[in-house]
């Protein structure tokens, strides 16, 4: 071919490598070429692997921020708050130092799943009411409930003013959750406090119930007990009953102390020291003036719960509604 018709020859597609000689002889100069595409691919490989990898990741994630298990993040300083959604309801992660608070009446309780300090989210139970401070949380139910429906409503009735009498007088040896838990066995031993059948046990009675290993009190709380009853008797027969006795150290009327604070409360008072006095004079035993203070107040002669409690107007009016019926009852008469 002449260097004119090749010349005017057509080119040669691009795809094709044209042989160049080099130093070497007559050799094709296409491995650099052939280097240069492998590592293309091997690049192209190498990203795939990257975003199979990014996809994976992203799909962990997804999985892990559920409905189930939502976590929304929001910065607060240099803390983290988490909200989690769990069964529908709402679990709040918090740092140890920060506390969360709400204004609708939530308590926050500690729990730790999974190794996290989280706070369950619990409602306060409706009907709480404000009780006297003695009373808390950790007060076992039967103390809440001679709380909240004897202690300090007006007694008349003589074997019950007995009985809380006995049971003032025990206070000197046992508390008073203590007491009222054994009291069913109380009532078993002294025959429903039965004045008649506790003034009537002997000697013999007496020493087997101070020497039985389950005795409730003392050889000398028990001897006092049959001697207050013998002598409860006797009031009986001089003032026509032992309530009259009791209720004209208070003019027939329960005194109201209006306490705001425990620490206001007395231990004794001139007008329990003046039924003890009387009571001593004549005979009973174990009646100091702490022990008939506490007796007047259980009795409900004074109204001893704090101003604070919802016991304390309800005391006053279950009185005032005893009023009316006996002034109801004279006038039937």
């Amino acid at each position: 071919m002449s260097v004119a018709a090749e010349l005017h020859s057509p080119e040669k597609p691009a795809s094709e490598t044209r042989k160049i000689l080099g130093p070497g002889g007559n050799r094709v100069r296409v491995l650099e070429e052939e280097k240069g595409k492998k590592e293309r691919l091997k690049k192209k490989h190498s990203n795939n692997n990257t975003n199979n990898n990014t996809a994976a990741v992203d799909a962990k994630k997804l999985v892990s921020e559920s409905p189930k298990a939502a976590v929304l993040k929001n910065r607060v300083g240099d803390r983290y708050s988490e909200t989690s959604f769990c069964n529908g309801s709402v679990m709040k992660s918090v740092s140890s130092k920060r506390k969360v608070k709400n204004s609708s009446g939530v308590i926050a309780a500690k729990v730790v799943p999974h190794g996290r300090e989280t706070l369950a989210v619990t409602r306060v139970a409706p009907g709480l009411v404000k009780r006297c401070d003695w009373i808390t949380p950790n007060s076992e139910t039967i103390y809440a409930s001679f709380h909240d429906e004897e202690w300090g409503v007006p007694v008349k009735d003589e074997t019950k003013l007995f009985e809380l009498l006995v049971l003032s007088q025990a206070l000197a040896e046992l508390p008073w959750p203590t007491i009222l838990r054994k009291r069913e066995t109380f009532r078993r031993i002294f025959n429903n406090f039965d004045l008649l059948s506790v003034a009537s046990i002997d000697e013999k009675k007496l020493l087997a119930l101070s020497t039985n290993g389950n005795s409730l009190l003392s050889e000398q709380k028990l001897r006092a007990i049959v001697e207050n009853a013998k002598l409860v008797l006797k009031i009986q027969q001089e003032f026509g009953s032992f309530s009259d006795y009791c209720w004209r150290f208070v003019s027939h009327k329960p005194i109201r102390n209006g306490f705001r604070y425990a620490r206001q409360v007395p231990a004794k008072t001139p007008k329990s020291e003046l039924m003890s006095r009387g009571l001593m004079q004549r005979g009973f035993r174990c009646v100091g003036p702490t022990v008939v203070y506490s007796f007047m107040q259980v009795a409900g002669m004074v109204n001893g719960h704090l101003v604070s409690c919802f016991r304390y107007n309800e005391c006053n009016s279950n009185f005032n509604e005893d009023l009316d019926a006996e002034a109801k009852k004279e006038t039937d008469v």
